[in-house]
């Protein structure tokens, strides 16, 4: 059944549920949005509050951390750019006509998508929209942002040929991340279902869900997941065994982070809980190194798992399939 942790530290600042939470690229900092309408930022050093970004007139449902800026997304209809030392608010973006449900930066672009069944590119820097993306009967959940050398195992000079980059939109609650050549989904039937990439095969079910699977990480050999049944989970991502149960939250885990061998679990209680999980790690840590030596012989350049490097999941949505792979301009 595996065994039960307790958290480390439990952050209370926020005063509504917390929906999403990002890791800067440095490792340094996370980032939390909240139902209150404001974001706040942490230290991983420390685990304290070290900024509070106010601005939004409704709550933020999505935020993303770079090292030096921050962006949040709002039911306000707007996404913001902050400035992460001084908490200014450097930018708003307008023109969506409901809920900003993602944002996704990409080189010098930042897409967006929203209950108004679009998807947008703007201009990071001059806060202008460049480009609409229609289509989609309902709303829009989650973006993904690809060029053709992410995926295709082309030569360099053909490679060359395909400079046009896509932005993939999906409609959907279902959560799938990539590792290597394995693809792991989250689902309401509650349970996480882990595929061969190539063929579409089924090759692991990781039960003991009792709520559906709102969220999902895969670090050092173990898949972590958040449920609706307010707790996370820790399974060896190869044999499927439940190693172990993260208890405390009240309500629905809506997003998980790794840094440093601390789990970090983001609620829609409000809280920002901090879970030590160097043991389970240390366990699976010659299994992955065998693993890594295994999938390097194999691994080309150009793998389709770079296509998750930003941490965004793509999603297809259950009923219609309803997905599509836009072509920049």
């Amino acid at each position: 059944m595996g065994s039960s942790g307790s958290a480390l530290k439990v952050c209370t600042d926020h005063r509504g549920g917390i929906n999403w939470l990002s890791l800067s690229p440095d490792g340094q900092h996370l980032l939390t949005g909240s139902e209150d309408g404001t974001a706040r930022l942490w230290s991983t050093a420390d685990s304290q509050c070290h900024g509070h970004f106010q601005g939004h007139e409704s709550y933020i449902t999505f935020c993303h951390l770079e090292n030096e800026v921050a962006f949040t997304c709002s039911a306000d209809h707007t996404i913001r750019k902050w400035d992460v030392m001084t908490g200014q608010c450097l930018a708003i973006y307008r023109g969506h006509t409901s809920i900003v449900n993602r944002i996704l930066v990409a080189k010098d672009y930042l897409f967006s998508c929203s209950y108004d069944r679009t998807a947008r590119c703007w201009s990071v820097d001059k806060e202008k929209q460049i480009q609409e993306f229609r289509g989609h009967r309902n709303c829009v959940l989650t973006l993904a942002h690809y060029s053709p050398r992410d995926v295709l195992d082309e030569s360099e000079e053909e490679q060359e040929k395909l400079s046009r980059d896509f932005l993939v939109t999906g409609s959907t609650d279902c959560t799938v991340k990539l590792v290597n050549r394995y693809l792991y989904s989250g689902s309401a039937d509650k349970t996480v279902k882990c595929w061969l990439a190539d063929t579409g095969e089924q090759v692991q079910t990781y039960k003991t869900h009792k709520h559906s699977v709102s969220t999902l990480k895969y670090h050092a050999g173990i898949l972590f997941t958040g449920s609706g049944d307010a707790c996370a989970r820790a399974f060896n991502s190869k044999t499927g065994v439940l190693q172990r149960i993260f208890r405390g939250h009240k309500f629905i885990i809506n997003c998980i982070q790794i840094h440093n061998e601390l789990l970090y679990t983001a609620s829609h209680d409000g809280t920002l809980r901090i879970w030590d999980v160097q043991g389970i790690c240390k366990r699976n840590k010659h299994r992955l190194k065998k693993e890594r030596s295994v999938l390097g012989k194999s691994s080309q350049k150009g793998s389709l798992s770079r296509l998750f490097n930003n941490r965004v999941g793509c999603t297809v949505e259950q009923e219609n399939g309803e997905l599509e792979a836009v072509e920049l301009m």
